[in-house]
């Protein structure tokens, strides 16, 4: 187990604020989920929030709730995330881009382990553990006047680092994980990366870390059976060319993915013993595609020899 687990186990048989950093995409809210399912409070709830889509008119409802009519349109009352992970996790990702106002009442909440919901008048005990995630220098963040140094100290109580994929010594073990993880929702399970192509995807530094290698393998298990090579795919992903530049063409956009190679056409009909339109729907294709397909292979396999002999009775 690499390092950045074992600190995790540590941190999860505490009650300890955790405080979670790493670049985009390297798996921060992954890892606050492990460290809760690892923990006592396992059976409790697990409630995520991304602070950076907070709604400034909304935000202080959001954190402590809000009571009936505390404001125009409250219909109902209102829990508040902090009272929703009651008994269980917390988890503030982009914790740097909470709005400074509200990170004043996040550090009250920790230090006196209540909520007062918007049109109350007494706070409400709540329980609760916090894992918080950014990818910012969050010091910096502070000597910008972006961030609260108290509100840091009470978060930074155990940092751990998520170290990014290109300097990961277990990416072998990672793509095999992601890979095992997609193709077991589709039909494609017994159809494992090849050795060689798991060294194509180690060539890569992967700027966008588990998120983008997560998306490349996911268009790869669709556009295998259509004969679309992971070389093709990862040339794509890497060209140079921007992503918005409109005359750029695809390595892979001259071939009309109209059908799946029959391998994937077999299993899937025998998955679905045969029914041939819920193996079209696991394919994603017509079911007229799919008799289409069958047809073709039927006439491509025809040996007329054998049916002229079937024909003659000497089959």
């Amino acid at each position: 187990m690499k390092k950045h687990e074992k600190l995790m186990l540590i941190a999860a048989k505490s009650n300890i604020p955790v405080l979670l950093q790493g670049e985009s995409g390297v798996g921060k809210e992954i890892a606050a989920r492990f460290i809760h399912r690892h923990s006592p409070r396992n059976e409790g709830p697990f409630i995520a929030l991304n602070c950076g889509a907070i709604a400034r008119n909304l935000a202080e409802s959001l954190l402590e709730g809000a009571k009936k009519g505390s404001y125009t349109g409250a219909s109902i009352e209102q829990q508040g995330i902090v009272r929703a992970a009651n008994g269980g996790t917390l988890f503030l990702d982009e914790i740097g881009e909470m709005p400074f106002d509200l990170q004043s009442k996040l550090l009250r909440i920790l230090q006196e382990h209540s909520v007062l919901p918007l049109g109350a008048t007494q706070s409400v005990p709540v329980d609760f553990r916090l894992v918080c995630a950014t990818n910012r220098n969050l010091q910096n963040e502070i000597s910008g006047g972006n961030f609260r140094k108290d509100l840091f100290f009470r978060l930074n109580a155990f940092p751990i680092v998520i170290p990014p994929l290109r300097k990961r010594d277990d990416f072998n073990d990672i793509v095999k994980d992601v890979w095992s993880d997609i193709t077991a929702k589709t039909f494609a399970e017994q159809f494992p990366l090849r050795n060689e192509e798991i060294r194509a995807l180690s060539k890569y530094k992967w700027p966008g870390n588990i998120r983008q290698l997560k998306n490349v393998l996911q268009r790869y298990a669709l556009l295998k059976q259509h004969e679309i090579s992971l070389d093709e795919i990862l040339s794509e992903e890497f060209s140079k060319k921007g992503a918005n530049d409109l005359n750029g063409s695809s390595s892979y956009n001259g071939y009309r993915a109209s059908a799946p190679n029959w391998s994937f056409i077999q299993k899937a009909l025998n998955d679905n013993k045969g029914n041939k339109s819920r193996a079209a729907k696991a394919l994603k294709i017509s079911r007229g595609c799919l008799c289409y397909q069958i047809k073709k292979h039927e006439l491509q396999n025809w040996d007329p020899c054998a049916n002229l002999g079937e024909s003659l009775g000497l089959a």
